[in-house]
């Protein structure tokens, strides 16, 4: 991809992130109101317990996975053709690396508030059934972080054979 080609499969990059920091930034504003600040300390926020899901765990990954992370893969997909005079070796991967990591940090962030939530719910409610959700929380939050990896990988392995490729002849 060089400056001549179409870069708007890279705008989703930009929405994402930009979306993403709307989010956290939203998340940042009402976890610090004092009934939910309280809430959440009650339930573990941020060092322990069900409130750790939250924030930190929840909050840090929109912003700065959703955020920071789209945002640079999309500016490192736009300037690595500038910079080094090569295509980027697969739009394939582009997609690819988009997608995974879409899916993964938006399903790491449900699944944090959820359980955080569900489980804070039960700690201060109904204690000894806090053990049978958890108990659903790790394949789940695998799966989600497994996607994020796999983006990341794709997004790197994407970056590598770029810059493994010869320059194109002027």
């Amino acid at each position: 991809m060089t400056p001549a080609h179409d870069h708007s499969l890279l705008v989703k990059f930009l929405l994402v992130s930009a979306l993403s920091l709307f989010i956290g930034a939203l998340h940042g504003m009402l976890q610090v109101f004092p009934p939910i600040r309280a809430w959440l300390d009650a339930i573990g926020s941020p060092y322990g317990g069900p409130g750790h899901m939250i924030d930190p765990l929840a909050h840090a990954h929109m912003n700065l996975v959703g955020g920071i992370v789209m945002l640079a893969m999309g500016v490192t997909y736009y300037l690595l053709p500038l910079f080094s005079g090569k295509m980027i070796y697969s739009r394939a991967l582009i997609q690819h690396s988009f997608w995974w990591m879409a899916v993964g940090v938006y399903s790491f962030y449900t699944t944090q508030m959820v359980f955080g939530s569900w489980e804070g719910y039960l700690m201060l409610n109904d204690r000894a059934a806090m053990a049978g959700v958890h108990h659903f929380y790790g394949p789940i939050v695998a799966l989600s972080g497994t996607c994020m990896a796999v983006g990341f990988f794709v997004y790197f392995s994407n970056i590598v054979l770029t810059m493994l490729a010869r320059a194109p002849k002027a």
